[in-house]
């Protein structure tokens, strides 16, 4: 059954605080597996795309940014090298709601990633050193080897630190659209956009968000 809500009559002047408080909402509820699963869409440079889940990792309200981490010798990491414009979208079926949003994807200090490294499970940290993510590998028993060896390689010490070549990526999104399911397919859908203003690769400023009512 389609539940009976709706975005606020009066859009909000920013979206991420929804986009924030509709994670946490979808964390809390027991019947919604992989909360903070996304999708993320990038394009190499012959404007094949390709599409891939990984996980919100954090979103900054204030700055309008959400965070994944990665191999950065990925598939992945090669095409945002390339096209640094990249998609997401956020799909909880238990609460009818999805999120789309786009932007221009940065790599994160070397400092946040190796905070969030720290965090990981410890097995977590060895596969990241044992994995040369999208690389061919002769067979999985090949794989189970490799992080053999990183473990061997780092026994008896306490702290296995980030490897170079994986760390976090931000996402400065520069549209947001919300969509929550309806009744008779009449799905409430709003669009937010604003401006990034870049200088040498680096995001300088944002423009103010302005919101727009789509119909279904």
């Amino acid at each position: 059954m389609v539940p009976d809500h709706s975005l606020p009559e009066t859009l909000p002047p920013e979206p991420m605080s929804l986009v924030a408080a509709w994670l946490a909402e979808a964390t809390r509820r027991k019947d919604q597996p992989n909360p903070n699963a996304m999708v993320l869409a990038s394009c190499d440079d012959e404007g094949h795309p390709s599409a891939r889940v990984v996980l919100s990792k954090g979103i900054n309200v204030e700055a309008g940014t959400i965070r994944f981490v990665t191999n950065y010798e990925s598939r992945k990491a090669q095409e945002l090298a390339i096209n640094p414009r990249a998609a997401l979208v956020m799909h909880w079926d238990h609460q009818h709601r999805q999120i789309r949003i786009e932007g221009i994807v940065q790599k994160a200090s070397a400092a946040d990633s190796d905070e969030y490294f720290a965090t990981r499970p410890r097995p977590s940290q060895l596969g990241a050193w044992a994995s040369a993510q999208s690389q061919p590998v002769a067979s999985h028993d090949a794989l189970l080897r490799q992080y053999e060896a990183v473990e061997a390689r780092f026994a008896g010490t306490q702290a296995v630190p980030r490897p170079s070549n994986w760390g976090g990526y931000v996402l400065w999104a520069d549209a947001v659209e919300l969509w929550l399911q309806g009744s008779s397919r009449l799905h409430d859908r709003a669009l937010w956009r604003r401006h990034l203003d870049q200088h040498t690769g680096e995001i300088r400023s944002t423009g103010a968000w302005a919101a727009t009512r789509l119909q279904p």
